[in-house]
């Protein structure tokens, strides 16, 4: 779908407490990453996944479908998996009949591994890390997503990464926030955001 090399992509990642270490992409692999899958999307914080209580088989079966239309990836910290992408093209999906698809456009879901202990600002990272990873592609000009309307955790951080809202849509599943962001919107947003982090940075050592 999109030439998202992920044999040649690999980041090091640092909070402002920690490095984290080095980061890789690789394909999901169905049913071996099934079991993996099952116990992330099946958990509370999990809600807008739409799998609750669904039995391993029947996630095993509805990433076989997405998998038809969708690039599907697991992000691997060096201690194993840490998150869950889909990367589609928005003109195979309900999302493009609610605006006029750009070539280059790209639709994006990231679901982060359940925490197993509390690290200050590893979520963030975790989606730039994804964002990253896209914009790697010389033929993605533009990240495209449509979260739930009540989900406000994944609102922030696309605020924080430069999405910009156009308006509110009815999907079959949800009513959503359809989001831009375009390569320069990141670019900008990333760079605001290094400038704050640094100043946090200052202000906190000059304490």
């Amino acid at each position: 779908m999109y030439s998202l090399d992920f044999r040649q992509f690999e980041r090091t990642l640092r909070t402002q407490e920690k490095t984290l270490g080095r980061f890789t992409f690789r394909p999901l692999s169905i049913p071996e990453d099934t079991p993996l899958l099952h116990s992330w999307v099946t958990r509370p914080y999990a809600i807008f996944w739409g799998l609750q209580g669904a039995s391993a088989a029947t996630v095993e079966q509805e990433y076989r479908r997405i998998a038809d239309s969708c690039d599907v990836y697991l992000g691997l910290s060096e201690q194993g998996p840490v998150l869950l992408m889909e990367v589609y093209d928005p003109a195979n999906g309900s999302i493009g009949s609610h605006y006029p698809v750009n070539e280059g456009d790209a639709g994006m879901h990231i679901l982060v591994a359940p925490p197993t202990r509390r690290i200050s600002g590893y979520t963030w990272q975790m989606f730039t890390l994804v964002m990253d990873f896209l914009f790697s592609s010389p033929e993605i000009n533009r990240v495209v997503v449509e979260p739930d309307s009540r989900n406000h955790k994944i609102h922030a951080l696309n605020r924080r990464a430069g999405f910009i809202i156009e308006k509110q849509i009815s999907l079959p599943e949800k009513s959503a926030l359809l989001s831009f962001c375009a390569r320069s919107d990141y670019q900008q947003a990333m760079i605001k955001d290094k400038d704050k982090t640094d100043a946090v940075s200052f202000f906190q050592a000059t304490l």
